[in-house]
Parts: C-alpha cells; sequence; structure tokens
C-alpha cells in the first residue's frame, strides 16, 4: 500500500479524508468491514427492542425490512465515517488495518458504496414502513457522517457527547416503525444510550490519548486532563444508574428489569470510582469491558420482559 499525498499536502490534523492508493483485490469481506458490523450490531439490537416495546403490531415482513433499514442505514454512517477518516485511521493502532488505510478499497469507493447505501436505507424504510421512520434514520445517518465524524470529531472534546445522539437514536426509529409516532418511552431509551457513551469512550480513549493526541482528534483526556476526564467519568456514571432504572419506574419494564438495572448501576459506578481512585488503563479498560456488558444487558432485560410477557 502507497500513501498518496493530498493535493494540499495536509497534515493529519486537516479536515477531509485521506487519498489512498488501492488495488483492485478488494474483497467483501473488505466492504463488510467498512460497515464496522460490530457497533451495526449492537444499533440493531437497540432497534430492535425499541421495535418489540412499541404497542400495536407490526407485520414480521415490515418489522424484518425496518431492522434491515437500520442495519444499512448503520453500516452506511460507518463506511462513510471510514472515507473521511482515513487519514487519522492510517496512524492509529486500533484503525490501521481497515480497509483504507490498508489499500484494499480505494476511498472513493467506500464513498460511493457508502452513499449508495445511505439512499437505498432511507428510501425503503420510507417506502415499506413509514415516512417518519425514514426521517429519523435520515437524520441519524447525516447527524453522525456531517455533524460527528466532519465537523465535531477534530473541534471539540465534546465530540462524543453530542455525537453519541446517533447511536442513542435507533430505538426511537424502531418505535417509530411500529406506531408511526415518537412518545416519552423511546426517547427515555435514547437517553440511556446517551448518557452511557461518554463514559464508555472516554475510558477507552483514557488509554488511547497518546494515538488521539498525535492525529489531533481531540478527546477530554487531551484537552482536559486525565484526571477531569476521570470525574467526569464518575459524574456521568451517576447520572446514567437512576437513568437506567426509569423504565421501570415508567411502567414499561417490570421489577426483573428494576432490579437487574439497579445492581448493574451500581457495578457501573463502583468501576467508575475504581479508575478515579486507582487512575490506571486496566481500570479504564474494565470500565469499558462493562459498559458494553451494561448497555447489552439492560436492552436484553426489557426484550426478554416483554417476550416473556413480565412487562
Amino acid at each position: 500500500m502507497t500513501l498518496v499525498t493530498h493535493p494540499r499536502d495536509r497534515a493529519a490534523t486537516d479536515v477531509g479524508p485521506a487519498s489512498f492508493e488501492a488495488g483492485l483485490d478488494a474483497s467483501a469481506s473488505d466492504f463488510i468491514q467498512l460497515l464496522k458490523p460490530r457497533v451495526m450490531s449492537l444499533v440493531v439490537f437497540t432497534g430492535l427492542v425499541g421495535l418489540v416495546l412499541a404497542p400495536g403490531h407490526l407485520h414480521p415482513v415490515f418489522a424484518l425490512t425496518a431492522l434491515l433499514c437500520i442495519a444499512v442505514g448503520a453500516g452506511a454512517s460507518g463506511a462513510l465515517n471510514m472515507w473521511y477518516d482515513a487519514d487519522i485511521d492510517a496512524r492509529m493502532s486500533r484503525t490501521k488495518t481497515r480497509p483504507i488505510p490498508m489499500g484494499r478499497v480505494a476511498p472513493q469507493d467506500a464513498l460511493a458504496f457508502g452513499l449508495v447505501l445511505s439512499a437505498i436505507s432511507v428510501v425503503f424504510m420510507g417506502l415499506v414502513v413509514n415516512v417518519l421512520a425514514a426521517a429519523l434514520l435520515a437524520f441519524t445517518i447525516l447527524f453522525y457522517v456531517v455533524v460527528y465524524t466532519m465537523y465535531l470529531k477534530r473541534r471539540t472534546p465534546q465530540n462524543i457527547v453530542i455525537g453519541g445522539l446517533s447511536g442513542a437514536l435507533p430505538p426511537v426509529i424502531g418505535w417509530a416503525a411500529v406506531t408511526g409516532n415518537v412518545t416519552i418511552e423511546p426517547m427515555v431509551l435514547c437517553a440511556i444510550i446517551f448518557f452511557w457513551t461518554p463514559p464508555h469512550f472516554w475510558a477507552l480513549s483514557l488509554v488511547k490519548a497518546g494515538e488521539y493526541g498525535a492525529v489531533g482528534v481531540p478527546m477530554m483526556p487531551n484537552v482536559a486532563g486525565p484526571e477531569s476526564t476521570r470525574r467526569q467519568i464518575l459524574a456521568y456514571a451517576l447520572l446514567l444508574a437512576p437513568l437506567g432504572l426509569v423504565p421501570s419506574l415508567m411502567g414499561f419494564a417490570g421489577l426483573l428489569y428494576g432490579i437487574c438495572a439497579g445492581a448493574l448501576g451500581l457495578a457501573f459506578i463502583g468501576l467508575a470510582v475504581r479508575l478515579f481512585v486507582q487512575r490506571t488503563d486496566k481500570a479504564a479498560m474494565r470500565l469499558f469491558a462493562f459498559s458494553i456488558l451494561y448497555l447489552f444487558l439492560l436492552f436484553a432485560l426489557l426484550l426478554v420482559e416483554r417476550v416473556a410477557g413480565l412487562a
């Protein structure tokens, strides 16, 4: 793979996608990798929970179409993110093996791939499901790609806080796919993901602060410092734990969910306190790993209760 300099010979901190010379041997797996399948799986799962919890009934074919559109839209966002961030991806250990930095997929191909999938997901959602769900999906894609990736990520340490809205909207889209409207219940689910996002990503950024600093991405530890970041992680954990109980308090989740959400919230706070006290990479990665489990279990409990008729 040969790195081709940009016409402006810009630095990695400049805004815009890098240009790479790619071969003609891109495989299907390379394009699948562009979709960020691990991120996509979480997006689809939270969208499914919103769909199942929504009152009313959606024909299984339409429900499957809605989930597929959410998945394709999320994947399209990932591809466009990789296209735009290829320059910094090439310089970070966590991302340097992605298809564009490795030269397996040309940037223009990734761009076209992402744009086509974005259009397909929104159009199909509108034609097969409903216009509101399609509009929410379009907003989510645009917010992630334009607001977060192109504007916030390289300009402010609040990039994850504000940009987290895009990752928090799938349950709202799922709910709207069934009901054709948005009520307080899906917004509570959205808020849980929104407040979960900063401590989740900041825990990782404490470990990767040096790499983010080297490529000019102003993550919180690089701008405010590790001490401030750990305090903010703890503050978000203290907000997130009671927020996780709200579905049970509002009545759209049952007792099982409430008990487990309380225990998980206390564990989250405990790990945030440990990170604040110990100040080690091990403590940060432990919180990062647990945060993934935390969100998955909360939404899995909501799904299990509803399917089992417990809520």
